[in-house]
């Protein structure tokens, strides 16, 4: 069993550590130097910005592991098997694209259920890619007016390629991780529902009809077929609520 991989926004972690710090030094010259109601309401709206930052930058990401993804965003967790997951791609946010219910190796267009999750954790600029691609385009234009007739540059060749630092080629990199693991796991489940029909037929002349073809739940107990779940994360909800609530009995007492 492979160790589940971890996706979240580097600029994410770096602003909540950096808040993190922020408010815990305000707590502490707070509790040094502050004596009046004011700074207990200060420090109750320090830990209510504190727990919105944790819902918002520390909490989300996507967690691929070897029977599904989970996407984590601020309030909601969202979970469904590779064999469910149709398609993944890019707007300004990640996107996985579900489809669950019928037939395990049924495609995605003739599943039961269809809904399209938005993954906080992964943004991407399309206004920056827009702008790469104009620029590769002028940049094209220019070198096929500088070159004789017959040897201009083609604009394929001179697409725009994003760093492999930036956010952008990360985005790109998790889409193409995650899409290679769903379509394996879709091939899977459509050569094992087919393996187990042929042995189902097997079956069925020579044995009695209640007996079950061997390997018929092979391909569910992997989890990969796995319905889409999403539910409220309790956590987040304290996060943000228990402080709310403090901020309120102190600003009325």
């Amino acid at each position: 069993m492979e160790k589940p991989q971890v996706f979240r926004s580097p600029t994410a972690v770096v602003v909540w550590v950096v808040w993190l710090l922020f408010a815990v030094g305000n707590w502490i010259d707070l509790a040094v130097q502050g004596r009046d109601h004011l700074s207990v309401v200060a420090a109750a709206i320090l830990l209510l910005a504190t727990g919105a930052a944790y819902v918002t930058a520390q909490r989300p990401r996507i967690i691929a592991d070897d029977t599904g993804v989970t996407v984590r965003n601020p309030l909601r967790d969202h979970r469904i098997g590779w064999a469910g997951v149709a398609k993944v791609d890019l707007v300004d946010l990640l996107r996985v694209h579900c489809a669950w219910g019928g037939p395990p190796g049924a495609p995605p267009a003739d599943r039961d259920h269809h809904k399209i999750i938005s993954a906080w954790a992964i943004h991407y600029s399309r206004r920056r890619q827009f702008a790469a691609e104009a620029k590769a385009r002028r940049s094209a234009r220019r070198s096929t007016s500088s070159f004789p007739a017959g040897f201009g540059r083609s604009y394929d060749s001179a697409r725009p390629a994003h760093e492999p630092g930036s956010s952008e080629a990360e985005a790109e990199r998790i889409v193409k991780l995650l899409e290679a693991r769903a379509t394996a796991a879709r091939a899977e489940a459509v050569w094992a529902d087919s393996t187990v029909e042929i042995a189902g037929a097997k079956t069925a002349e020579t044995e009695p009809a209640a007996q079950a073809a061997p390997g018929t739940t092979a391909v569910a107990t992997t989890g990969w077929t796995e319905p889409l779940t999403s539910t409220w994360s309790r956590r987040a909800l304290g996060a943000l609520l228990i402080p709310a609530l403090i901020l309120l009995i102190v600003i009325l007492i």
